[in-house]
């Protein structure tokens, strides 16, 4: 009779910490041994990953002589590392944190400690815990960070106080089902924003800031990344960009336009006639038009998963139909026509030569107006219908 092995059973890992990594080779080290020194200490079933973007100047062998899991991103950029670490990590929750030792990866208590409460993502807040002398610029301090934060918290009513922290705990599940996708710095505030926009539960807790211990420049760059932060938030706002300067542009064009259809305004010395009518129409069409691109940006960001899918929003795609953009199109360059006709008619030879040329460009304007934004109609309908077949792919 053969004697059979024990069956021994792995305790599972609770806790990743992982590290995104481009040639750290002077802290990579102290980074790695606090983070198993915290593990060891906590008691908690533990691993550390180090997510490599190409480092050549001996990080990789570091972290193995450490006994951190190395793994090789396929491409540069600070999201496609933890993308790869998130992959390949084991733990129930992940906390991620810069390998530059301007985190305490030996005080990370606080984190778990909310994870184990059923926070999904645990924001750290260094503005709460402190910032040693010398580890923030004054620029990201005072400008850059706390602008980016009250936009977070104003176009997305994200609860944090500490947008760009890079050491955050969260919950593995939660994470992967967001489908995140920046491969740059955006990364951390596409975090953000989808946890936010899925109702995600979100905590803060304080911690410190030091200066890092590279000796080269921080790959970090102020206005190159502060310019793509702040579109990053306004591509996942197209209401803010688009639909509401859209809504105030049509407002001030038939607000002022409507009042020129009957005759010119004196105004402060101004006169205003039919030639501001004509600004006026332009606005119009303009705000129509950021109205239009407003739908097309949330179908589309929708569509390759920078917005999480709505089903308020599934339901107005469902209910946009070609037919009836077609229809109310049709319609509006109808009545275009009928004003065209009369205007032309009306300066014809023949026909009340003498007629003032700035009361017929009064029913010129508005009929080109509606010329112009009854076939915008007809090709924004068109193009939406396209969206839509994108939409219903990628949703199936």
């Amino acid at each position: 009779m053969l004697e059979t092995a024990p069956n021994l059973e792995v305790a599972p890992v609770e806790l990743s910490i992982v590290m995104p990594c481009l040639n750290e080779a002077a802290t990579l080290g102290i980074c790695i041994r606090k983070a198993q020194g915290f593990l060891s200490e906590s008691g908690i079933v533990g691993e550390v990953i180090v997510g490599d973007n190409g480092s050549v100047d001996g990080s990789v062998e570091i972290a193995r002589e450490c006994g951190a899991m190395v793994v090789r991103a396929k491409r540069k950029g600070y999201g496609v590392a933890l993308m790869a670490c998130i992959e390949a990590s084991r733990g129930e929750y992940i906390l991620m944190g810069d390998s530059d030792n301007s985190y305490d990866f030996s005080a990370l208590a606080p984190f778990v400690e909310e994870l184990r409460k059923g926070a999904d993502l645990v924001m750290g807040n260094r503005f709460r815990g402190g910032i040693h002398p010398g580890a923030m610029p004054t620029l990201h301090r005072y400008i850059g960070n706390p602008i980016l934060t009250r936009m977070a918290r104003f176009l997305f009513k994200a609860p944090i106080g500490d947008v760009y922290c890079g050491l955050r705990g969260f919950r593995k599940s939660s994470i992967e089902e967001l489908e995140l996708q920046s491969p740059g710095m955006e990364f951390a505030l596409e975090m953000v924003v989808k946890s936010t926009l899925t109702n995600l539960r979100i905590t803060e807790v304080p911690t410190t800031l030091s200066p890092d211990g590279r000796a080269r420049a921080p790959h970090l760059k102020t206005w190159r990344d502060g310019r793509r932060s702040l579109r990053f938030f306004l591509f996942c706002s197209p209401q803010w960009l688009f639909f509401y300067p859209g809504i105030i542009l049509i407002l001030l064009g038939a607000g002022l336009g409507s009042r020129l259809m009957f005759g010119p305004v004196d105004f402060m010395g101004f006169h205003f006639d039919s030639h501001t009518l004509l600004y006026c129409t332009a606005a119009m069409f303009l705000g129509f038009q950021a109205i239009f691109f407003a739908v097309f940006a949330k179908t589309l960001a929708i569509s390759v998963g920078l917005l999480p899918h709505k089903p308020s929003w599934e339901r107005v795609l469902a209910n946009t139909r070609i037919e009836y953009g077609i229809l109310v199109g049709g319609l509006l360059i109808l009545i275009g026509l009928v004003g065209s006709y009369y205007g032309f008619h009306s300066y014809s030879d023949g026909y009340n030569r003498a007629s003032d040329p700035f009361e017929i460009m009064r029913t010129i304007i508005p009929s080109v107006f509606l010329l112009t934004l009854g076939a915008e109609v007809i090709f924004s309908v068109c193009y939406l219908s396209l969206l839509k077949v994108h939409f219903k792919r990628i949703e199936k």
